[in-house]
């Protein structure tokens, strides 16, 4: 969680801090940097467009973006508003979590596009462990797994005015950096055919 909500502060910065507040635009995992320490930092502010100031609540402007990461209302009218780099954060985090891309082609029809297929497993807690990375192998902390999800899915959902403030994501996801989870405690065991040793991302 760690790169997770360091972007999020990133991203809480432009929007609250910064005068007038900045849309970032074109949030994707490749437009986040890691130093030495795995601190994320933004890069590429090329799309980067002022916010709404006032009583605004929008900005009018041509859609541009990464197909997959676009909110869905600024895609299909133009508008763009703070809560869309929210979306494409959602989008971020749940390719954190799950270890695939927002726009996989090599995968089913129903698999290609990331939100279409976690939307569905977001209403059923039974099905949480099936997002996750495969390449955690059934080692990981239960509660964590559900908390991030929760987060990821308040992001990516349709209605903008329903999407969280980056303020309240970044409190949702330093708590979760901040817990200490035992990963071997609950860990949901699958069964593998190969021989290789099991492994912990504790910094996702």
């Amino acid at each position: 969680m760690k790169i997770a909500a360091g972007a999020a502060k990133g991203l809480e910065y432009l929007h609250v801090k910064a005068n007038p507040p900045v849309i970032y635009r074109d949030l994707k995992c490749s437009n986040i940097l890691l130093d030495e320490d795995y601190n994320p930092k933004l890069s590429d502010f090329g799309l980067a467009k002022l916010g709404p100031v006032g009583d605004k609540t929008h900005v009018s402007t041509r859609v541009m973006g990464t197909y997959g990461y676009c909110a869905p209302e600024y895609a299909m009218t133009g508008l763009l508003t703070l809560k869309s780099d929210v979306y494409s954060f959602g989008v971020v985090l749940l390719e954190i979590i799950t270890g695939r891309s927002a726009i996989d082609t090599s995968r089913a029809a129903g698999e290609q596009n990331l939100v279409a297929w976690a939307r569905p497993l977001f209403k059923d807690r039974r099905k949480f462990s099936q997002m996750a990375d495969p390449e955690l192998q059934g080692q990981y902390a239960v509660r964590g797994l559900y908390q991030a999800l929760a987060v990821a899915a308040m992001c990516v959902q349709e209605q903008p005015n329903m999407c969280p403030l980056m303020a309240d994501v970044v409190t949702a996801l330093n708590y979760l950096a901040s817990r200490k989870y035992d990963s071997g405690t609950q860990p949901v065991q699958r069964h593998h055919s190969g021989a290789s040793t099991p492994r912990t991302k504790r910094d996702l």
